[in-house]
């Protein structure tokens, strides 16, 4: 085989074979533990293993005497160091420089990773080979508390699911016999793998403080002493142990919807409803009852336990599988890919590797030379009510133009980044004819379309690695960013022009796609030929395709519109009709109207809104409808400052309801009470207490105002009369139509 065929292939998937690597741990000392599952038997083996910790630094002139590796090319990081140990290594290095820690001298003078991603670069080997993802023994535990905060609350019950799916309740007044119980349970049944929904952030920090409280060896581990690591997160700090892989379907949640945006929100029940999961009878409890519920109905929240960890193991394996695939690529463990970001987290322990096994020296970060980024294009050519919609898509446009023009960053002089995505664009086709061709639901059908996205997740950041500004990352290239931003722009031109030459008018277009209407005696055959054609012009590599047909639209602002399918499915996308802090009337009542507005219902659309006024001003909708899901993020003696010149609803409500503690994190639903002050919601209580005219006034001047579009000033005015002050000479709604507005761009 041609070695630069072999080196593209060791650059993306490393060069040793090594199968069935489920978890490493590392130490600075040099020792290193693997252990592997076998892919036939699915046995686990554990191997001890020595590697020489190592580091690249930019200069040796003040380290005589400390052997060394000079890199070639004409990187700045070009001295390769290692030794037996690496933290006398590490020390001989600080006390030379006259620093405390590496992390003082700067991403420009060091390259220094943990010890586990050392063993993995040196060593070629990754997570995963020949194993998929049902290889895994994964295990979900979830906490059950009396209160959030872990000095006084404590836990009371643990929902554990085992890796063979089954599920058991640990209970009992005895906290510490509790924890115990979880421990014994981690160990007899040897998971791979632990999750929960947000275990990072909840379960492992509550869980540690109180076993180290109660003095329980917290022993999760599968070799060394009890207790918990910590290593910095890009959120927060998260929690490991050696040899099993902490997952936060959290992570996994937050990356779809930065992709998809179409999540109600990122809670557990949220998104298992979302995605069908949650079973019909599902017990739910707000998370402030749970202790009260389980003193009067424990098994009610035996019930609601089970659920959660059920959940969690269903979430893990719908997406957990772009973290898993990125696992058999990048020389990182499984569970730091899984909070990873795409450019820094995948794209540049890739070109590491790369650049030290190809011997080269690495560039260091550093700050561009001042020149603005120019961003991307976005047209919304116009607003209002649109029918007979077709979605052109643009497949990872940016990345597109990086190959056919070859644009890639200055100082990547072994061509890496280009090579890496020239590979994934043609490896995630075939992952994705894979996947059409498994059985559906099969484990291979799982399998390829988690390899496809995660694929589609790196070289779709290969652009943003590139544009990241500040010394972000290592090969950061502002002017190649610019070229690719340049070319975007004149293709996307092009494709618009081309479409309006053949009739349609367009509606919205980004580096994502096209929006356009067609002309009522078109077919779906004529939409497809059109956007055939339009391919046909594009530059070489740029895919345009057909990605979808609407019945109709309303475009309200760039990224924020709303479609009606052919068999009247409602989608709504952008901030502007989907909030997780909206209140749930206004939302309720926008799904009703902009539906009867896509069908050229306009008297629905007064129907609606006249029945949402009149429910407020009587009070029939509950508290909880028209309450805003806020997140507090000062503390009481924060806000006791500021009160004075300013007061905040979410704190009022809180004061208003007698709470003078909480905590900054903390999520409660708020609402404004008539006679101008504020409300909490409570669980099992619906006071009714609320403004009716105040929100009244906010469906009007909020959620109505994002229809405003689609209509004439005055008729929207008569669509949205207030019923108590209609005029005599008012619009009949029965003339009144929606409207389009063409803009200039």
């Amino acid at each position: 085989m041609d070695r630069r065929i072999i080196a593209n292939e060791e650059w993306l998937w490393g060069w040793d074979p090594t199968p069935g690597i489920v978890s490493v741990w590392a130490e600075a000392n040099g020792r290193a533990v693997v252990w592997r599952r076998d892919p036939q038997t699915g046995v686990l083996v554990r191997e001890q293993a020595r590697f020489r910790p190592w580091l690249v630094l930019d200069r040796i002139d003040d380290l005589p005497g400390l052997a060394h590796r000079e890199l070639d090319g004409p990187g700045a990081l070009r001295y390769f160091l290692s030794a037996e140990d690496g933290t006398a290594l590490a020390s001989a290095i600080c006390r030379a420089r006259g620093v405390r820690h590496l992390r003082e001298l700067g991403q420009e003078s060091v390259l220094s990773l943990p010890p586990e991603e050392q063993y993995l670069v040196a060593t070629g080997r990754t997570y995963f080979r020949d194993l998929s993802f049902s290889h895994l023994r994964r295990m979900q535990f979830d906490l059950e508390t009396t209160g959030l905060s872990p000095e006084d609350s404590r836990i009371f019950l643990i929902a554990v699911r085992d890796p063979d799916g089954n599920t058991e309740v640990l209970e009992g007044p005895d906290e510490a016999d509790l924890i115990r119980r979880l421990v014994a349970k981690v160990q007899a049944v040897d998971p791979d793998v632990i999750e929960n929904h947000n275990l990072q952030g909840f379960d492992l920090p509550f869980l540690d403080h109180r076993a180290s409280v109660l003095r329980v060896p917290l022993a999760l581990g599968r070799i060394g002493a009890p207790g918990l690591r910590q290593r910095p997160g890009r959120r927060r700090v998260r929690y490991v142990v050696p040899g099993r892989e902490l997952i936060d379907t959290l992570d996994a949640v937050l990356r779809y919807d930065f992709a998809a945006r179409d999540l109600p929100g990122h809670g557990l029940k949220e998104v298992a409803r979302h995605l069908g999961i949650a079973k019909t009878d599902r017990e739910n409890i707000p998370g402030d009852r749970i202790f009260t519920v389980y003193q009067t109905d424990p098994d009610r929240v035996r019930r609601y336990a089970a659920s959660d960890v059920e959940e969690v193991a269903e979430l893990a394996r719908m997406m957990g599988g772009a973290a898993f695939a990125l696992a058999t690529m990048a020389p990182r463990r499984y569970e730091r890919l899984a909070d990873a970001g795409a450019a820094t987290g995948v794209i540049d322990p890739l070109l590491v590797r790369a650049y030290l096994r190809s011997g080269m020296a690495l560039p260091s970060h550093r700050s561009g030379d001042g020149t603005a980024h120019t961003g991307a294009a976005l047209h919304l050519f116009a607003s209002g009510v649109a029918r007979r919609i077709v979605k052109a898509d643009v497949a990872s446009l940016y990345p597109s133009l990086m190959r056919a023009y070859r644009i890639g960053p200055e100082r990547d002089h072994l061509g890496v980044l280009l090579a890496i995505v020239d590979q994934l664009v043609e490896r995630r086709l075939a992952a994705k004819a894979a996947a059409r061709a498994a059985p559906p639901g099969s484990s291979a059908q799982h399998t390829h379309e988690a390899l496809s996205a995660a694929m589609k997740l790196v070289v779709n950041s290969a652009y943003g690695y590139l544009a990241a500004g500040d010394g972000l990352t290592r090969f950061a290239d502002v002017h190649a960013a610019n070229e690719v931003t340049r070319r975007g722009r004149e293709t996307l031109g092009l494709m618009c022009s081309e479409l309006a030459a053949r009739g349609v008018t367009l509606l919205e277009a980004d580096t994502d796609g096209v929006y356009f209407s067609v002309p009522e005696s078109w077919t779906e055959v004529d939409e497809r030929r059109v956007v055939s054609e339009v391919n046909a012009l594009l530059p070489p590599l740029v895919q345009l395709e057909f990605d979808g047909r609407y019945a109709a639209m309303l475009s309200h602002e760039p990224k924020n519109y709303a479609l009606l399918t052919y068999d009247g499915k409602l989608l709504l996308r952008g901030v502007a009709f989907r909030s997780s802090r909206a209140e749930p009337f206004g939302e309720a009542f926008l799904k009703v109207s902009i539906a009867r507005l896509l069908v050229g219902d306009v008297a629905g659309v007064r129907e609606a809104y006249l029945t949402t006024v009149d429910s407020l001003r009587r009070r029939e909708l509950t508290t909880y409808a028209v309450s805003s899901r806020v997140r507090l993020t000062k503390t009481p003696e924060r806000y006791l400052e500021t009160r004075v010149s300013r007061r905040e609803l979410a704190y009022e409500a809180m004061l208003a309801s007698g709470r003078t503690a909480w905590s900054i994190g903390d999520k409660v639903r708020v609402y404004r009470v008539n006679g101008g002050s504020a409300g909490v919601v409570e669980d099992g209580l619906d006071p009714r207490d609320y403004d009716g005219e105040h929100y009244a006034r906010l469906l009007r001047e909020t959620f109505a105002a994002r229809l405003a579009r689609a209509f004439e000033p005055d008729d929207f005015a008569a669509v949205f009369a207030d019923p108590g002050q209609m005029s005599l000479f008012g619009r009949s709604i029965a003339s009144i139509s929606t409207v389009l507005t063409q803009h200039d761009t």
